[in-house]
């Protein structure tokens, strides 16, 4: 199995997991909860590929994609219903989707020819538009544009610039993996710490 497949299969597992996390106590029935996991998973690489023109989008060409994202839900769908996780579960697994859809997405603007740059922002659109979409659904506001985000965005950009570099000195699956591991601890740690880059101060602190 391709690096690329593996990645989108762990980042669309995950994905199918925060989707039922987000709809914990939004009463919705397991086919709304099914769609809400499906968008989460799909939705960053769907958009990568149409962007790129990379069509049929990659879940379209791949079936086993869809159901791996299917089976995930419904079996968390089932345990979720009898077991109640902790409520920094969904941040856990939204941080596990970014990072490994993050690199999955850079991996691809890198075989389709585009520049690093360019190939580093479709891997942070991959890692953070299906948890956009999830929010938006759920009627919250999308984490990436919360104030107290602790480097959400900011850790996707690290973990595909880091795998970028470290492709000229390393083998492309020891650096995917790094790369994985830059985002992922990055965003967990600065969940752990509090770690947010400056933000603009609201009216009411400009006025004071």
């Amino acid at each position: 199995m391709q690096l690329t497949v593996l990645l989108d299969h762990f980042g669309v597992s995950v994905g199918a997991l925060s989707g039922v996390l987000a709809a914990r106590g939004r009463r919705l029935d397991l086919f709304g909860v099914l769609v809400l996991s499906l968008v989460t998973a799909f939705g960053g690489g769907s958009l990568r590929d149409l962007l790129a023109g990379d069509t049929p989008v990659f879940w379209l060409r791949s079936p086993n994609q869809f159901y791996n994202a299917c089976i995930t839900a419904v079996v968390a769908f089932v345990l979720c219903r009898r077991w109640e996780p902790p409520a920094s579960l969904l941040q856990i697994a939204d941080a596990f989707a970014l990072a490994f859809f993050t690199i999955a997405g850079t991996q691809k603007g890198l075989v389709l020819g585009f520049a690093s740059p360019v190939a580093i922002a479709l891997g942070v659109m991959t890692g953070v538009a299906g948890g956009i979409i999830r929010d938006v659904l759920t009627s919250r506001v999308p984490l990436v544009f919360q104030p107290e985000i602790y480097l959400y965005a900011t850790a996707a950009f690290a973990g595909g610039l880091a795998y970028c570099l470290l492709l000229s000195v390393l083998a492309p699956v020891t650096a995917s993996w790094l790369g994985v591991a830059v985002a992922l601890l990055l965003r967990l740690g600065a969940i752990r710490f509090r770690l947010a880059l400056p933000v603009f101060p609201s009216d009411k602190d400009t006025i004071s």
